[in-house]
């Protein structure tokens, strides 16, 4: 075992006992810092501000601190949440969550070589010319290390973190209570649904077998790309814990934002058509956005598509409202777009007048990129700035209590992230033609 460059990582809490202390000491930290806070804005004879009193620099670092430590569904469900509509969470408080999503720790390597004693059994070192140790990425729910058989093979070693598994739902419950704190959310917005499909989504993701289903499946329906390229399993080190793939070589997206023009919209044009592709074509969904998940081979320039964890399947009614939607929204039909929004539940039935108008608006703004003929710059766009201050305006409402379906919120934390990403790239795509292929169903993966 190679251990150049060990550090002594941070040790994951494993008992119930134990998280719940740490979330119970978060909870009354900020609570503590919000009341002294009030106080002392009374004092100075101003009105308190909750948002204001929230994110201030010590609550922020009480939780990004406390979540990062804990790992597993609490610092997924905050990741997750950093990336919400503004129809969930206020500005303030995603503002927070969106500090920690890449904040993660690893764990210490007497941590880490116990998990994988209980995992392959002692002297399971014994199985590679080299392994890392150190690991190279280190996310919410678990970590990765290089390694090396002694065939030569160049192996990505995902290892969960510990007592992960069996804290998901005491863990969203506990993030829960969070959200519950005077001032995070409207009195009566029932987050309850949003919820339960996060502990859905993180039990299936915490089945590294289950990845591994996912990893092959999404293989076949790529097979042969010339786009992009995935790791390939090895079974014989992939436990429920455990996930054993090939390490595929790439720079992180970020290296390409001063390649030549024509890259970068080529590279962001293909993973727009992914997702429009998986959820009209393939029928699931890879759901987390987040740019550590794809890098880029200069060398063959194909796009290597990581971690299959938050797989999610779309059911065909979904996919079909989605094209329906597109369909009538690109032909700019402002009734039946409202009716179309309705079937997929972006309002209820009961939503009043002015709110499912204002929530129309937001979605006519955020189409206007689908509509135009020509190319969409995404570098000269302030449309996610305006996008996000008229859903903070739609989310401050407090009569405004409904929530969208979770698969809708969770589909279109995807759709952000994919946004962020061809923002970053300064990317220009000619939008129009690609959603109208898959609206007719005309356009097969590539």
């Amino acid at each position: 075992m190679r251990q150049k460059d060990e550090d002594s990582g941070a040790t994951v809490p494993t008992g119930r006992v134990g998280r719940l202390a740490r979330f119970g000491g978060m909870a009354s930290g900020i609570a503590g810092g919000v009341a002294v806070g009030g106080l002392r804005a009374l004092s100075r004879g101003r009105r308190p501000d909750m948002g204001q009193l929230l994110l201030t620099p010590a609550n922020t670092r009480r939780l990004t601190d406390g979540l990062s430590h804990l790992r597993g569904a609490a610092l997924k469900l905050g990741q997750m949440l950093s990336m919400d509509t503004g129809l969930v969470l206020p500005d303030e408080v995603s503002a927070i969550m969106s500090r920690m999503r890449d904040d993660a720790r690893h764990m210490p390597p007497k941590q880490l070589r116990d998990t994988l004693d209980a995992e392959w059994g002692r002297g399971w070192y014994s199985r590679f010319a080299r392994f890392d140790v150190r690991p190279f990425a280190a996310a919410s729910i678990g970590q990765v290390h290089r390694a090396v058989t002694h065939d030569g093979q160049a192996l990505a070693i995902k290892v969960q973190y510990p007592g992960v598994r069996d804290s998901i739902d005491s863990d969203v419950d506990n993030m829960a209570a969070l959200l519950r704190l005077p001032g995070i959310l409207p009195r009566d917005m029932d987050v309850a649904p949003l919820l339960a499909e996060a502990k859905r989504q993180l039990h299936a993701e915490a089945d590294y077998l289950a990845e591994a289903r996912h990893l092959e499946h999404f293989g076949t329906f790529l097979k042969g790309s010339e786009t992009f390229v995935l790791p390939k399993l090895h079974r014989p080190l992939c436990t429920p814990q455990v996930l054993a793939m090939t390490y595929v070589e790439g720079d992180p997206l970020e290296a390409l934002t001063d390649a030549p023009q024509d890259t970068r919209d080529r590279v962001a044009a293909a993973l727009i058509d992914l997702v429009l592709c998986e959820l009209f074509v393939f029928g699931a969904m890879q759901t987390d956005p987040n740019l550590a998940n794809y890098r880029y081979d200069p060398r063959t320039q194909r796009i290597v598509l990581l971690d299959f964890g938050a797989v999610q399947p779309i059911a065909p009614g979904l996919s079909a409202g989605f094209r329906d939607l597109a369909r009538v929204a690109l032909n700019g039909g402002a009734q039946d777009t409202r009716a179309a929004m309705l079937r997929i539940g972006y309002f209820g039935s009961d939503t009043a007048p002015h709110h499912q108008d204002l929530i129309q608006s937001m979605f006519e703004m955020a189409m206007a990129p689908l509509r135009q003929e020509t190319p969409f710059d995404f570098g000269q766009s302030d449309l996610l700035e305006r996008l996000r201050d008229m859903g903070l305006a739609i989310g401050t409402d407090r009569e405004l209590a409904h929530v969208p379906p979770a698969a809708t919120l969770f589909l279109h934390r995807k759709i952000g992230g994919m946004y962020l990403m061809a923002a970053k790239l300064r990317a220009r795509v000619a939008l129009r033609p690609m959603v109208e292929a898959y609206c007719t169903g005309d356009s097969l993966p590539r």
